[in-house]
């Protein structure tokens, strides 16, 4: 019974995965007319809060769920932040290379140091492992921490010296440079949300899901959702202003969030978890370190050439050639000890 509860969690992982494989084509391959119109800009939207919120509200949710001691969620972390690193390395080889030969006249600086959700990822454990080590499993905290982490980018200043080392370093916290795309504040937010949700549904299973079924919750949460719906979208589809919001649009992304859980969750009970949608996303939310690792090697490394080149109508034969891509490379990857095995009988 555990196991089929996780399945949506999973889904969701797999939706957002896909979500962001969509959203990294438009920002890097379509060009500036499609980016700039209605349609780049619902792509846009589609690849704001389903994509990396609900990501980090569901690593936040399998951090109270997944065993371990603060130790080894610490560790956890930096491992993460280590992955972050490298993949910044693997998916800009490509433009390091052309910078190497002297073809662009760019610095690498930012792309090796750039602030991707690895790094979100790896210091959100960490301060998460910290957290409950001295809060243990009370949501309260978690929820009044996650709060005053949303607002802090509305309150304290940015880092305007000249120092090149702090501009890097800040850049992990709070900053507006453009290669600081999900700092702590406020993205840490959504993972301490994430925890304090996953507390309370340990505790108080039932009265959890019966909470969010309520017609009252459906109705006051839906209204929020659409009356917001037009700054959510202009969050959304403006990057600077995603990457770095303030309380309301996260007050509004946690709602909108729950209503796509909870859209998901009754959409399989009613058609089953067996079908090939469901099966997939299931399947790429379990796997989404290396999903969203492939995705961003082939992403990153074609970008150099095709960067802003690619018109509307081959868009979505991009989108499906990576995603296709991607899926095929984590396969083999998950499978790669019965391939080794394989090879060694013969």
């Amino acid at each position: 019974m555990a196991g089929k509860r996780l399945v949506l969690p999973d889904v969701l992982k797999g939706l957002a995965v896909v979500l962001m494989i969509q959203v990294h084509i438009t920002e890097l391959f379509a060009t500036e007319d499609f980016y700039s119109s209605l349609a780049g800009r619902i792509s846009l939207f589609l690849g704001g809060v389903p994509a990396a919120p609900l990501f980090m509200v569901v690593m936040g949710f399998f951090f109270t769920f997944i065993p371990g001691t603060s130790l080894s969620r610490f560790r956890r972390g930096v491992q993460l932040i280590i992955f972050g690193f490298l993949l910044n390395m693997g998916l800009n080889l490509n433009l390091f290379f052309r910078i190497f030969k002297g073809d662009l006249d760019t610095d690498p600086l930012p792309y090796i140091f750039g602030v991707d959700i690895f790094f979100l990822a790896g210091l959100s454990l960490i301060v998460l492992a910290t957290t409950v080590f001295f809060t243990k499993k009370r949501p309260i905290p978690l929820l009044v921490m996650a709060l005053i982490v949303a607002t802090l980018p509305v309150v304290l200043p940015y880092y305007q010296g000249n120092s090149k080392i702090l501009s890097f370093f800040t850049a992990y916290f709070h900053s507006n440079e453009w290669w600081s795309y999900f700092p702590l504040f406020p993205w840490l937010a959504y993972p301490l949300s994430g925890a304090a949700a996953g507390f309370i549904y340990a505790e108080n299973k039932e009265e959890s899901e019966k909470f969010f079924a309520r017609p009252a919750f459906l109705l006051v949460a839906s209204a929020l959702v659409i009356v917001l719906f037009g700054y959510g979208f202009n969050v959304s589809s403006d990057l600077p202003a995603y990457y770095h919001h303030g309380p309301l649009f996260f007050g509004w992304a946690l709602i909108f969030i729950s209503l796509i859980a909870l859209f998901f969750s009754k959409l399989m009970q009613l058609v089953g978890t067996e079908n090939f949608v469901f099966r997939f996303l299931s399947w790429a939310g379990r796997q989404v370190t290396a999903f969203y690792v492939f995705q961003w090697l082939i992403i990153g490394n074609l970008a150099t050439v095709f960067y802003k080149t690619v018109k509307p109508e081959f868009l979505f034969l991009w989108f499906a050639g990576v995603l296709a891509t991607s899926a095929s490379l984590v396969w083999i990857w998950t499978n790669r000890k019965k391939w080794s095995k394989i090879f060694e009988n013969h």
